[in-house]
């Protein structure tokens, strides 16, 4: 049984977090897959992601493609995950249903603190998923560092 993993962000782009969210997911063995709500928007993340340091590469894919099953990581707007990832990423407001949380080592919701709109969805998320039966925690960068803010 997995837990969801609320990360507000505030200081650090959704860019420049991701990468060290997807990299500590692909040190614990797991696949991930980062799901949107835009094409686009999954566009410009995979251009950033290719644009990494070298020595920070994050093997990685746009869903859609041949080899969307043997990405580490995949990039998606679609709620199945054919690479078969152990770790979901939801940025910008994508879905995320109580049974992945159950069945996934863990979710994690990206959201840009400095958006009214996003702060809202991510507490929706938070009292579905909660009120669900799910295990979750929230973590904010405020203070400068990660800090764990709540948990249930």
């Amino acid at each position: 049984m997995g837990a969801a993993y609320f990360y507000h962000l505030t200081r650090r782009p959704l860019e420049a977090t991701l990468p060290m969210l997807v990299g500590k997911a692909l040190q614990a063995g797991w696949r991930v897959a980062v799901r949107g709500v835009d094409p686009g928007r999954m566009d410009w993340l995979d251009q950033k992601l290719w644009q990494g340091p070298e020595e920070g590469f994050l093997p990685h894919g746009l869903a859609g493609g041949p080899h969307d099953a043997d990405q580490p990581v995949l990039l998606t707007t679609a709620p199945d995950m054919p690479n078969a990832a152990a770790c979901l990423m939801t940025v910008d407001g994508a879905g995320v249903e109580p049974d992945e949380v159950q069945r996934l080592e863990r979710v994690c919701i990206v959201f840009d603190g400095n958006d009214p709109d996003a702060v809202q969805a991510a507490r929706g998320q938070w009292k579905a998923l909660t009120g669900a039966g799910c295990s979750a925690q929230y973590w904010s960068e405020e203070s400068g560092r990660w800090e764990k803010k709540a948990e249930a």
